[in-house]
């Protein structure tokens, strides 16, 4: 699948980390159930998430409710758990037919998700169904490399992306860690007033 990288092909070790494969949200057998999104300046967003069990029961629900959500939200490219609730590390992407997306992965989610290589550092405007009114201007790395574990399996992956998916990740792994992207302008004059409500 593009962009993934797994053993040799990278011309280093990876251990036992591979790319999605065949895992979708559907592969998880139960269904999702769509939840309320928090705004800032709500207290779980401002709170590391701790790592969780793939394997687990509540995991597994937590993930289909993130991909449930994230898909009756227009515009929507990403949710982390935080953003219903959860302090814990876990999220949803998925930036399929986004105009600015090129290398697309479909719809994933990651648990215990970490960057491992971030290059090519560019700013960007960003915006948050957690901060409703708002966007802002966010140097995000443009190749990044990020591994993590998969919901309900616990298979850990390992995944090469670049441009508009790579943004959506690092803005849903700073969720995890309970940051916004207001945490990442670069000052008070990177920051708009949205124009346009989806």
């Amino acid at each position: 699948m593009t962009g993934e990288l797994s053993g040799p092909d990278t011309g280093r070790n990876v251990g036992t980390y591979v790319g999605l494969g065949e895992w979708t949200p559907e592969s998880l057998a139960v269904p999702g159930e769509v939840r309320a999104v928090v705004s800032a300046p709500h207290p779980v967003l401002s709170r590391a998430g701790g790592e969780v069990d793939p394997t687990a029961a509540e995991t597994i629900r937590l993930a289909v409710d993130l991909v449930a959500t994230m898909r009756v939200s227009p515009g929507c490219v990403g949710l982390a758990a935080p953003q219903i609730g959860v302090a814990a590390r876990v999220f949803a992407v998925d930036v399929t037919g986004h105009p600015k997306a090129v290398t697309v992965h479909g719809t994933f989610v990651l648990c215990n998700a970490r960057v491992v290589e971030a290059t090519r550092w560019k700013p960007g405007r960003e915006g948050c169904m957690s901060v409703p009114d708002l966007t802002g201007d966010v140097k995000r790395a443009s190749r990044l490399v990020v591994e993590g574990d998969l919901p309900g399996s616990g298979k850990p992956v390992r995944l090469v992306t670049d441009g508009f998916e790579a943004r959506a990740l690092q803005h849903e792994i700073d969720h995890c860690a309970g940051l916004l992207f207001l945490d990442r302008v670069a000052g008070a004059h990177a920051v708009y007033q949205r124009k346009v409500y989806l």
